[in-house]
């Protein structure tokens, strides 16, 4: 024994060195960690082995398809989306350029059909012509939005839209995690110099009492695992407060933040993804954007056999009946090409009238514990074993590299 006190205060700075090292090794394997989670974006190397991709964009489709089940399923219906829209102020808030787009339309439709006709016309009557299909345009819009609201499962696709967004998107689905569990990854890093110091002064003693090389590196390995798991356990468990040893209360970091976390996930959502400017986008050229068109086809063609009336067999038979399916279908696809532009005076209205934010907020704040606990989850899940395992790589590699340290420091 004294021996070993001795060479302990001949060498004790040194020896010291090995829970700082410890700590380092913690803290540098948890960035690792983090970062090999969500960087590159995109595969950097020479495929398939050789280089990275972060696991969140490697499995972009999985992971946004998972936060994409939480969204739809627990927290947001398409209907919610739009049962606040109110036709009327719709209509109202694009008066005016939905009677410039109207113009357009009649005037291209005159010109391209009847040439000959729509030019010889008075410009008055072409005029009073324009008028009164403006004039019937905003019933006719209202109309519509009824339907899509009525039927709104059938024409907008809430899932395609997100997911499509965030595969498209790699960098914004990684703000989705980590803006959501930015305090959680912050709390990995540190823990794992915590930890890591703590095991640490295990490693020196052991260093201490019997010099056995092949201690250092297996502490490493340990270090950079056990830090790892713990680190991750503590970020989910326990779902409810519990006290260990009558001393302290834990709870999963991520749970408990739960009212924080619920803010910046529905600003999150409702700033960058479900927006009226992309709602609008997805209704009129998503993957349902033909119920759409037939519905605004079928409007078309309600709407001019109630202005032809009896006189539409002349009409039919004055431009022919294929041009006449034609004409219908020309219209309808105007119409849609338009209204995107149109509808996009009404984006500041749709914002308010949705309140995507404190809807969603709100429902998050009562998701059950696993459910809430999925929002975050998923990000680890994937491919969890290989940053545990790269972290006691890491810190076995270190370990050696203590090991050569110590022999030449000590002697």
């Amino acid at each position: 024994m004294g021996a070993i006190l001795q060479d302990f205060g001949e060498h004790w700075m040194v020896y010291l060195s090995i829970p700082l090292v410890a700590a380092l090794i913690g803290y540098v394997t948890k960035i690792l960690a983090i970062k090999m989670m969500f960087y590159p974006v995109d595969f950097r190397g020479k495929k398939p082995f050789l280089g990275w991709q972060g696991i969140v964009p490697k499995h972009a489709a999985k992971m946004a398809g998972i936060a994409c089940d939480t969204l739809t399923e627990q927290l947001l219906s398409p209907q919610e989306v739009v049962e606040r829209l109110d036709p009327e102020r719709i209509v109202a808030e694009v008066e005016k350029p939905l009677r410039h787009a109207i113009e357009e339309i009649v005037e291209e439709v005159g010109s391209t059909y009847q040439p000959g006709v729509w030019e010889a016309m008075p410009k008055i009557v072409r005029r009073a012509m324009i008028q009164r299909v403006q004039n019937d345009a905003p019933r006719m819009l209202a109309e519509i939005m009824d339907e899509i609201k009525s039927d709104v499962d059938n024409v907008f696709d809430l899932k395609s839209m997100v997911v499509t967004a965030l595969v498209r998107d790699k960098e914004l689905l990684n703000r989705i995690f980590l803006e959501a569990g930015g305090k959680e990854f912050q709390f990995i890093r540190r823990s794992g110099a915590v930890f890591g110091f703590v095991i640490g002064l295990v490693q020196m003693s052991a260093w201490v009492l019997f010099k056995a090389p092949i201690l250092m590196p297996l502490f490493g390995l340990f270090t950079g695992w056990f830090t790892d798991w713990l680190a991750l356990k503590m970020i989910f468990r326990p779902q409810q407060p519990t006290t260990y040893f009558g001393l302290f209360e834990w709870q999963g970091l991520f749970l408990k933040r739960r009212k924080e976390v619920s803010e910046a996930y529905g600003e999150l959502i409702a700033r960058e993804i479900i927006t009226p400017r992309n709602v609008i986008e997805e209704v009129m050229r998503g993957p349902l954007s033909d119920k759409v068109l037939a519905l605004v086809t079928r409007k078309v063609d309600e709407e001019l056999s109630r202005r032809t009336s009896i006189a539409k067999p002349l009409v039919v038979f004055a431009v022919g009946g294929r041009r006449y399916q034609d004409l219908k279908g020309r219209i309808a696809e105007m119409v849609m090409s338009r209204l995107p532009e149109t509808m996009s005076y009404v984006e500041d209205y749709a914002a308010d009238a949705m309140d995507i934010r404190n809807t969603l907020v709100g429902k998050m704040q009562e998701l059950e514990a696993d459910e809430f606990e999925e929002l975050l989850r998923p990000a680890f899940r994937e491919e969890e074993w290989m940053l545990i395992a790269t972290g006691a790589l890491l810190g076995f590699a270190i370990g050696e590299v203590q090991v050569l340290a110590l022999e030449f420091l000590t002697g």
